[in-house]
């Protein structure tokens, strides 16, 4: 049976693909935690906006060891071992969490269980990239995004009810799903490690930055200067990005005092469903348009959907500029994945995605942790007017290096 054809876009993937996007689904539609980090801090555990910035960006640091360890072990002894090993010993120290209640404690466990998801993260972005092509990668990255939204238009919603009265489940849950998850990944999903035959250099499926390479990591990185120039500008998109799990959940807050939590949760679900909606579409108007030039319309979108927060303070409003930045997320997730893989050799490629991500990663890690401080000396209305003009500049750079790519006659 044929997909309609607004989907065909995702037809002829091997199986393993659409197992993970449904895996993506239901680890998704259970991740309650890290939305409601933020109002968690500082609404159960007390701590001042300064305080919980510091704790994100804790959780970015302890990331780090995480991600390179998961991203050596990967290349080393396959994808799929070190997906089931780490992603369930993460889901494991959340469940005393729910027992817990509002312990000082729970940061700690938390700390732990963001380490280990972030040891299976490579793994998992080097296994899609070993299962597709530069013909199908972009498609196959647009499948599993707009699967992992598919569960957060649902997750964010339950987790906003349940957040006042059974916070214990917000732990449990997110720990049951990713179970859930790594069955289908265990009994479905086949070890996708290239093997030492596919790294010839002839093999007409791969890129040109995807040529084997010998030498170590940071050698082979270094080869790549236009991937480190990305790697730095999506740095500053990532900054202004995770501001809406940490600046707007205390907006809301103070603009709707008794339905804070709940409103915040609607806002994750409008994200989440423009996501889902709209990823197929964008993807298909945007195929032939280059990588970095759809990463320059993301960029622009980020710095009208955030830089209107400075004005906002109703319902609507915030509605509608949560549409506006979660398209500019679209785009960006969707080109971003595809970018970094056609500049990664096939022999590194899960180490690539271990310290790709944590360059562009630092904006998010940083994020809560300096914009944390400078609310404290400001207000939540003068840090939007930062986060306009870093999102413009960071749009321009992007732009200049879509020029560069495109003298060069680089095919992204």
């Amino acid at each position: 049976m044929k997909m309609p054809k607004l989907l065909s876009t995702y037809e002829g993937f091997p199986r393993s693909i659409y197992i993970i996007f449904f895996s993506r689904i239901v680890n998704a539609m259970g991740s309650f935690i890290y939305p409601f980090l933020t109002l968690f801090l500082t609404e159960k555990l007390k701590l001042g906006a300064g305080t919980a910035g510091k704790f994100m960006l804790l959780t970015a640091v302890t990331s780090v060891p995480g991600a390179l360890l998961g991203g050596k072990l990967s290349d080393k002894f396959g994808r799929k071992h070190i997906v089931i090993i780490f992603q369930g010993l993460a889901a494991l120290f959340l469940i005393p969490c729910g027992f817990l209640k509002e312990s000082m404690l729970i940061p700690w466990l938390l700390l732990l269980a963001f380490f280990f998801t972030s040891a299976a993260t490579p793994a998992y972005t080097a296994m899609t990239t070993d299962l597709t092509n530069a013909s199908n990668r972009r498609n196959a990255f647009s499948l599993l995004y707009m699967g992992n939204n598919m569960g957060l238009a649902v997750g964010p919603l339950i987790a906003g009810f349940l957040y006042k009265n059974y916070i214990s489940w917000i732990f449990w849950g997110n720990a049951i799903s990713t179970f859930v998850s790594l069955i289908l990944i265990g009994f479905f999903v086949e070890e996708s490690i290239p093997h030492t035959e596919q790294f010839d250099n002839n093999n007409e499926l791969l890129h040109h930055n995807e040529k084997a390479e010998k030498g170590n990591l940071f050698a082979v990185l270094l080869k790549r200067p236009a991937l480190l120039a990305f790697a730095g500008i999506t740095t500053i998109y990532t900054f202004v990005y995770a501001q809406h799990l940490f600046i707007i959940p205390m907006q809301v807050n103070q603009c709707f005092p008794d339905n804070g939590a709940k409103i915040f949760g609607t806002l994750m679900t409008t994200n989440a469903l423009v996501v889902v909606f709209l990823t197929t579409p964008i993807t298909n108007l945007t195929k032939k348009i280059r990588t970095t030039f759809n990463m320059v319309l993301s960029g622009a979108l980020y710095a009208v959907g955030f830089g209107m927060l400075y004005f906002v303070n109703t319902y609507p409003l915030f509605i509608l500029s949560t549409i506006i930045w979660s398209t500019g997320e679209v785009l960006s997730s969707t080109n971003s994945g595809v970018y970094i893989a056609s500049h990664t050799p096939i022999t590194h490629r899960g180490r690539f995605n271990s310290v790709i991500p944590l360059l562009t990663g630092a904006g998010f890690a940083l994020g809560p942790f300096l914009m944390g401080m400078f609310i404290q000396k400001t207000s939540i209305k003068t840090a939007w007017a930062l986060l306009f003009i870093l999102a413009v500049f960071s749009t321009i750079l992007m732009y200049a290096l879509n020029l560069s790519d495109k003298s060069k006659k680089l095919n992204n």
